[in-house]
C-alpha cells in the first residue's frame, strides 16, 4: 500500500473511532458539534479542499462539489432543525473516503499488475572494457558495439549474437511461454531474459529504436488515444454534473415554493432540502468516470502480456466491430521464406540432385540460390565449380567435379534441346540436366505459416464474416494458398497500389457499422495498412514502416494472435458497456426514489460509493485474457 494510501487509513480509522464515540460520549450542546466538525474535517478536509479549488479555477462541478455541498447541507439541515445529530454527513463523507482507499487500492493493483506483465524495460547494457565487464545505460551505448547477455539478464538491445548459444524467455514480448533456442548467427530483439548460456551481441539498433523501447512507447501512449466510449462519458459528465446539481436546487426549493404560494399551506424545507442532498450524493458520477478508462487500460494492458500491442482505446473499440479481416499473403499468411518443397521425376538420388542445384547456383545471391543452399546444408565448396555461365532470364549452366549441370527454368531446356517433364505443382520449378540428360526438377516454395489455416478457421469462429487475401504472386501460386487456409476470397498479381484500390473497394462494400482490419507486415504494406480501418502489422519480422503505420502489433508474426487480439477487444468492451449501464440504471433508479423521499442516505452511500466499487472490480476483469 503506498504512502498516501496508508495515510488516508489512517484518518478513516481516527474517524470512525470519533465518529462511534460520539454515539456514546455523554455530551451535547455546542461542545457536540465541535466534536462533529473536528470528525468531519479529519475525513473530509480534502474534498472540501479540492471542491474549493473547483471554485477559484471555474470548474465548479465535480465529484468533489456534489459532495461537500451535500454534507455541509446536511450539517446545516441539522442547524435548522436545532438537533445536534450529524451522523449522516459525517456518515456520508466517511463511507465516500471508503470507497475511494478501495477504488485506490484496486486501481493501483491493477496498474502495478500490468506494469509488472510489461516488465521488459532493462536497467543496463554489459560492455567489457579491458577485459572487464562494467555496466552501463542501454541509451549509452552506440550501434555495431559488443555486449555481453550473461544467463538470467534482459537483452537491453537489438542486435545479432556472435558468439553463443542459449535458450532465450520472450514470454513478455510475445506472451508465448515455450522458451527459444538462439545461436551464432540468429537476430535477437531486447526484452528477451537469456536463460541459459553466455551471449555476445553486436547491437544493430540504438535503445530509443530497439523492440524494448517502442513496446513500451507503444504501451504508455495508448492511454492518450480515447476512444469514442471514453470521449462520451467525459462529454456526459460535464452535461450531468451541473444538470442534477441544478434538478437538486430546484428539489429544494420548487415544491415548498409551490406548497406555499399555491396552495397556502406551510412548507416543510427540511424535508425536500434532504431530499435534494441525498439526491447530489446519489448523482456523483465517480463509477462511470474512473471505470470505463481502467476498463480499456487493463484491456490493453492484458493484451500486450498476450503478445498484442493495442496503440490506443480507439482502435480496441474499432477492432471490436471488425467483420472483414484482409491479409498480405508473404511474411503474413506464409513465412516469406522459400524453402525446397519437392523433387519430381528425379533420375538420380534427391541429395545429389540438390548438391548440384545447389552449387551451380552459388555465385547467386537470389532468394532461390539460398533456398537451394539450405536445403543442400553444407558448406559450399568453390573449388568444385567451374565454366559458371548465368543466363538472365533462363537459369545457370556450370561445370562441377568436371561434369556439365544445368539449373534454370523450362526455357533453358528448351534452349538446350533437352526434353524435361512438366510440374503441375504450385512453386518456382527449377528444371535439372546432368550431362546433357534430364535429371529432374525442384519445386520451391513459400510454405505457409503452421498455424495460418487454424487462424483463418479461429477467425470465422469469433464472427468474422469475409476473409480476403491480397498478394503480388501469380495466380495459381495466390489460388493454392487461399484454398489451403480456407480464405474466402482472394486478389493475386497486385502491385502495392493495387492492395490500396482493393481495400478501397472493399471498403465501399461492406455495413456502414462494420470495420476492415488489413494486416501486412512489409513496407509496401504500409500505405494499406493506413487506409484500413485498422491496421495489424507483424511485429517480429515486419518493416519498422509497417509496424509505425499500423494499429496493432503482433510480436511474434503469429496470424492466430488475430482472433485473439479481436476476443480481447470485444471482452473489454463489453466490460465497458456493463459498466456503462450498471451505473446510469441504479444512478437513475435511485436519483428517482431520492426525489420521491424513498431512498434515504443510507441508499445514496450505495449509489455512489457500492455502485463504484463494484464498476472498478468490474473492470479489473478485462487483465484476465490468457484463455481467450
Amino acid at each position: 500500500m503506498k504512502k498516501k494510501q496508508k495515510k488516508m487509513l489512517v484518518r478513516i480509522l481516527v474517524a470512525l473511532a470519533l465518529f462511534i464515540a460520539l454515539q456514546f460520549i455523554p455530551v451535547g450542546g455546542i461542545a457536540k458539534w465541535i466534536l462533529y466538525i473536528a470528525d468531519y474535517l479529519i475525513i473530509g478536509y480534502d474534498i472540501l479542499r479540492k471542491a474549493f479549488r473547483g471554485i477559484l479555477n471555474r470548474q465548479v462541478f465535480d465529484e468533489n462539489f456534489l459532495m461537500a455541498v451535500a454534507t455541509v447541507g446536511a450539517f446545516a439541515l441539522a442547524l435548522y432543525q436545532r438537533s445536534d445529530n450529524c451522523n449522516e454527513a459525517i456518515g456520508v463523507m466517511l463511507f465516500y473516503q471508503i470507497g475511494e482507499l478501495f477504488q485506490g487500492i484496486a486501481v493501483g493493483k491493477s496498474r502495478r499488475n500490468i506494469t509488472e506483465l510489461m516488465d521488459i524495460r532493462p536497467d543496463y547494457a554489459n560492455i567489457e572494457v579491458d577485459g572487464k565487464l562494467e555496466q552501463v545505460s542501454p541509451d549509452e551505448v552506440s550501434i555495431g558495439s559488443i555486449i555481453l547477455v550473461q544467463p538470467g539478464e534482459k537483452v537491453p538491445l537489438d542486435g545479432v549474437i556472435v558468439e553463443g548459444n542459449s535458450t532465450l524467455n520472450t514470454s513478455a514480448l510475445t506472451g508465448e511461454s515455450l522458451p527459444r533456442d538462439a545461436k551464432t548467427g540468429d537476430e535477437i530483439v531486447s526484452g528477451s531474459i537469456n536463460m541459459t548460456g553466455v551471449l555476445k551481441i553486436q547491437t544493430t539498433k540504438e535503445f530509443g529504436d530497439s523492440t524494448v523501447s517502442k513496446i513500451l512507447e507503444l504501451v504508455e501512449n495508448a492511454s492518450s488515444r480515447k476512444s469514442k466510449s471514453e470521449e462520451f462519458i467525459a462529454k456526459f459528465a460535464r452535461v450531468y454534473t451541473p444538470a442534477v446539481c441544478y434538478s437538486a436546487l430546484a428539489l429544494a426549493v420548487l415544491p415548498p415554493l409551490v406548497r406555499l404560494l399555491m396552495l397556502g399551506t406551510t412548507p416543510d424545507w427540511s424535508v425536500w432540502i434532504y431530499r435534494a442532498l441525498t439526491f447530489l450524493v446519489i448523482s456523483c458520477p465517480c463509477a462511470l468516470v474512473i471505470s470505463i478508462p481502467l476498463s480499456f487500460f487493463a484491456g490493453i494492458g492484458g493484451a500486450s502480456n498476450q503478445g498484442v500491442l493495442i496503440k490506443g482505446s480507439n482502435f480496441m473499440e474499432t477492432l471490436s466491430q471488425v467483420k472483414t479481416v484482409v491479409f498480405d499473403k508473404t511474411g503474413t499468411l506464409t513465412k516469406g521464406v522459400f524453402e525446397v518443397s519437392g523433387i519430381h521425376h528425379n533420375q538420380m538420388e534427391d541429395a545429389k540432385l540438390i548438391e548440384y542445384a545447389a552449387l551451380a547456383e552459388c555465385a547467386s545471391s537470389h532468394p532461390i540460390s539460398r533456398s537451394l543452399q539450405n536445403a543442400y546444408g553444407k558448406e559450399i565448396d568453390r573449388n568444385r565449380v567451374t565454366d559458371i555461365e548465368e543466363i538472365s532470364g533462363y537459369g545457370v549452366i556450370a561445370k562441377i567435379d568436371g561434369v556439365s549441370v544445368a539449373a534454370g527454368n523450362s526455357k533453358l531446356m528448351n534452349r538446350l534441346g533437352i526434353t524435361y517433364q512438366d510440374c503441375h505443382s504450385v512453386g518456382t520449378i527449377i528444371h535439372m540436366a546432368v550431362d546433357g540428360n534430364y535429371a529432374g526438377h525442384i519445386v520451391i516454395s513459400d510454405i505457409e505459416k503452421p498455424t495460418s489455416q487454424k487462424a483463418i478457421a479461429s477467425l470465422k469462429k469469433a464472427g468474422i464474416t469475409k476473409t480476403v487475401m491480397l498478394t503480388g504472386d501469380a495466380k495459381k501460386v495466390a489460388d493454392k494458398v487461399a484454398a489451403d487456409l480456407g480464405v474466402d476470397e482472394v486478389r493475386s498479381e497486385l502491385l502495392p497500389a493495387d492492395k490500396v484500390a482493393e481495400v478501397e473497394k472493399l471498403l465501399k462494400n461492406k455495413g456502414d457499422k462494420d470495420k476492415l482490419a488489413f494486416v501486412g507486415d512489409g513496407i509496401n504494406d504500409a500505405p494499406v495498412l493506413t487506409r484500413a480501418d485498422i491496421g495489424i502489422a507483424m511485429g517480429a519480422m515486419g518493416s519498422d514502416a509497417a509496424i509505425e503505420a499500423a494499429d496493432v502489433v503482433l510480436m511474434d508474426d503469429d496470424p492466430l494472435k488475430i482472433a485473439k487480439a479481436i476476443r480481447i477487444s470485444r471482452k473489454c468492451i463489453r466490460i465497458v458497456y456493463e459498466n456503462i449501464v450498471f451505473a446510469l440504471v441504479i444512478k437513475f433508479g435511485c436519483l428517482v426514489l431520492g426525489a420521491l423521499g424513498i431512498a434515504n442516505m443510507g441508499a445514496a452511500i450505495f449509489a455512489d460509493v457500492g455502485v463504484m466499487i463494484l464498476a472498478v472490480l468490474n473492470a479489473i476483469r478485462a487483465l484476465q485474457v490468457k484463455n481467450l
